[in-house]
């Protein structure tokens, strides 16, 4: 990810003048005991099948991402000019650690993976989101996750 620093001042003041949203400090769910935790994961890396659309600026819509999938065969289609591409084409593992959490799942840390997982673009106002998290909640149930991994990007 880009540096302040590494930024015009124009674009860096106008980071900086964001609202961030605040939130409670009071989990609004419990957390799952790990070793019998269901994992999927979901990321904002713009984060696509080879044989599905690429995201679009602005994208409100999301990816089904198999469990089985080979790294090989995910794209990423991330919109912003200041994302560096570099650590995801050398190791799928920096935005999606698919590798790492069939690895916890064989060594018993978790209790399974899950069948599908989900990616977004993560340039797009979290407040245009809501539509597709929920119909992702409903997929996430039927799917018995009760735990996700997010890799924000």
């Amino acid at each position: 990810m880009v540096r302040l620093s590494d930024l015009s001042e124009k674009e860096a003041k106008h980071l900086l003048a964001l609202e961030c949203p605040q939130f409670s400090d009071s989990p609004f769910a419990g957390a799952p005991e790990l070793k019998g935790a269901r994992v999927a994961l979901i990321t904002s890396a713009g984060l696509s099948r080879r044989d599905d659309s690429t995201f679009h600026p602005g994208a409100t819509d999301y990816r089904v991402i198999p469990g089985d999938i080979a790294s090989g065969d995910l794209l990423m289609s991330h919109v912003s000019a200041n994302y560096d591409r570099t650590g995801f084409v050398q190791d799928l593992n920096v935005v999606f650690p698919i590798d790492r959490l069939r690895e916890m799942e064989n060594d018993k840390a978790i209790g399974s993976v899950a069948d599908y997982h989900y990616s977004f673009m993560g340039a797009t106002e979290p407040e245009a989101l809501e539509e597709s998290a929920r119909e992702l909640a409903g997929f996430l149930k039927e799917d018995k996750v009760n735990a996700v991994f997010l890799t924000p990007v």
